[in-house]
């Protein structure tokens, strides 16, 4: 559930790890995980006995897909399997049980839309892919926060397991502001204050 104005805790630059797209990340200590969404899904997996959780930022590749195909029969369905797996593989590596992972969800934003039956957008794609793929594994999922025609920065706290999400508009997220985000981000200069408006999953 989303709540607004409670103050973030700060971790210093080396704690603070900006994942691009295609990239995931698995840890065991306190570390804030960060990325910006458009289209793309961040699935935050964690395990809270073990004390492991991790995050992925990941897009299908491809646009078209029938309604009634399981996405894990599809190319771009197996490359999110991979991502996932990826992620999981690693959880388990620092001593996470499959049977205990949480997941938290965001992303999959909407640009653009189809009449066509047999389509769907980018962002609709993801957000039922990833649906799907936990349902299948049968990992809960604990907060969600997608679709809509808004960006998103989210930061993940791998100890305690909250999310603050903000939003961007979409006529933000070209090439150049993109870029700028990636770089901000990644020295670790994002302070909590630069969140006032932003909403925390627990």
């Amino acid at each position: 559930m989303g709540n607004k104005q409670e103050a973030m805790h700060r971790l210093p630059a080396d704690k603070r790890i900006y994942l691009q797209p295609g990239e995931h990340r698995a840890v065991d200590e306190p570390m804030i995980l960060s990325t910006l969404l458009g289209s793309c899904i961040s699935a935050c997996l964690y395990d809270p006995l073990a004390g492991v959780s991790g995050m992925n930022h990941f897009l299908l590749a491809n646009r078209r897909y029938a309604r009634n195909m399981p996405l894990s029969q599809t190319e771009a369905g197996r490359y999110g399997i991979n991502s996932m797996e990826l992620l999981i593989n690693d959880l388990l590596k620092l001593g996470a049980t499959r049977s205990r992972l949480r997941a938290k969800v965001f992303g999959g934003s909407t640009f653009s839309t189809s009449n066509e039956d047999i389509l769907m957008c980018v962002g609709e794609v993801n957000q039922r892919f990833i649906r799907e793929f936990l349902a299948l594994e049968r990992i809960p999922v604990e907060a969600e926060d997608t679709g809509g025609k808004l960006g998103r920065v989210i930061h993940f706290h791998t100890d305690t397991y909250k999310v603050w999400r903000r939003y961007i508009k979409s006529n933000q997220l070209d090439e150049e502001i993109v870029k700028e985000e990636h770089e901000a981000w990644s020295q670790g200069v994002a302070e909590a204050g630069r969140e006032g408006d932003a909403i925390l999953f627990v």
